[in-house]
């Protein structure tokens, strides 16, 4: 017995993956993961003493639902100074991971039957948030380069929300300044709320981000959301934090009151240590990034595989579409090359030309992932 509800909400593609290449690979096959939304880097290690050093002093009780006051107000001042978004420690609310302040800013914001705009290719977590919250979702296009395309054109009546991610997972598109103010334009004039999901910002390549909150008329209408997990190589952790509306904050809190309680409390002292100390790690990552990037986009080229090169994040989203789609490649890929990828279908009707390939693994490991996807070809 299941209920309605919970049974139309599909398991995530992503985890799903990961675990299916840790199992094979415990088989003792060499899988190459390049289905992982993971930094492969260890959390860097004043990060870690500072959680271990919390424990050791006793932080291991109950804390403030929204938060442990020191790092409410270390994120405010970071969203004031680097994101031009205004917040006070106040306005700040920690969540256990940036997922669960998607899914409770989600469930605050939309009603039984209201409609989300998603802009296609999306995570795969956005649509069972909206459909966990009794709204549905409808899709916007995006152009060869993964942007916004003609949203206007989906917006109606029920239409209440558009969810705002850039970079972004699965293309690693950036949304620039021109079309971020045509997004707040739309939310203006239809009078829709946006939630800016930016787990990704540290992770930007030749680009700058922009938080859609920092444009004028958007800071009331606009829920940010980041987290730990990416930039700081801390998934595990599970550390995120969102900011919005006061009446929509008031909302998540009691949510969360009800559910997770809080963020774990010694946690929360790694993730001050993780604002307020050296950021070199963040750049070394980057860097390493930037540089599989460029291997694996002139790979894929080589090979005679369409990619669009990602502003962005760690993935590429290549077009299969000559090779039998991206369904049908993902199989190829793990039964005859031993890599686990992503389908691009995964994330809604316009991905399923596409595969989701991350390169959240070793230089080396990539080479030898375009060694054994030529021979597939």
């Amino acid at each position: 017995m299941v209920s309605a509800r919970l049974a139309s909400i599909q398991e995530s593609t992503t985890l799903k993956i990961s675990a299916m290449a840790k199992k094979l690979t415990a088989s003792g096959l060499d899988i190459i993961d390049m289905g992982v939304g993971e930094p492969d880097f260890d959390t860097p290690k004043h990060i870690v003493e500072a959680g271990c050093n919390s424990i050791q002093m006793g932080e291991t009780h109950y804390a403030p639902t929204g938060g442990i006051p020191e790092l409410r107000q270390t994120i405010a001042e970071k969203l004031s100074r680097e994101n031009r978004v205004p917040a006070g420690a106040e306005d700040v609310i920690v969540t256990p991971g940036a997922k669960m302040a998607v899914f409770a800013s989600v469930q605050a914001l939309l009603q039984e039957g209201d409609e989300c705009i998603l802009i296609g290719p999306s995570w795969v977590s956005y649509e069972p948030s909206v459909a966990f919250a009794g709204g549905s979702v409808l899709w916007g296009k995006v152009d060869e380069n993964f942007m916004p395309q003609d949203i206007a054109e989906v917006i109606g009546p029920r239409t209440r929300l558009i969810i705002v991610n850039s970079p972004t997972n699965p293309t690693g598109a950036v949304f620039d300044r021109g079309v971020l103010e045509e997004i707040r334009d739309l939310a203006v004039d239809h009078d829709l709320f946006v939630i800016s999901d930016e787990i990704y910002e540290k992770i930007i390549y030749d680009h700058e981000h922009i938080s859609i909150a920092s444009l004028p008329g958007m800071v009331d209408r606009t829920v940010t959301i980041n987290g730990f997990s990416k930039a700081y190589a801390m998934t595990g952790w599970r550390l995120g934090y969102l900011t919005g509306p006061k009446e929509t904050m008031k909302w998540v809190i009691r949510l969360l009151s009800h559910s997770v309680s809080q963020a774990t409390t010694f946690v929360q002292r790694a993730g001050v240590a993780a604002l307020q100390g050296p950021q070199d790690d963040v750049e070394m990552m980057v860097a390493e990034f930037r540089a599989r990037r460029d291997v694996l986009v002139r790979g894929l080229e080589e090979l005679g595989i369409p990619c669009s090169k990602p502003g962005g994040a760690f993935y590429v989203f290549p077009d299969l579409s000559a090779y039998g789609g991206g369904d049908l490649f993902t199989e190829r890929l793990l039964k005859e090359a031993l890599i686990a990828a992503t389908p691009g279908s995964a994330f809604g009707p316009g991905g399923a030309d596409y595969v989701r390939l991350s390169y959240a693994t070793s230089q080396n490991r990539i080479h030898q992932a375009l060694e054994r996807i030529e021979k597939i070809l």
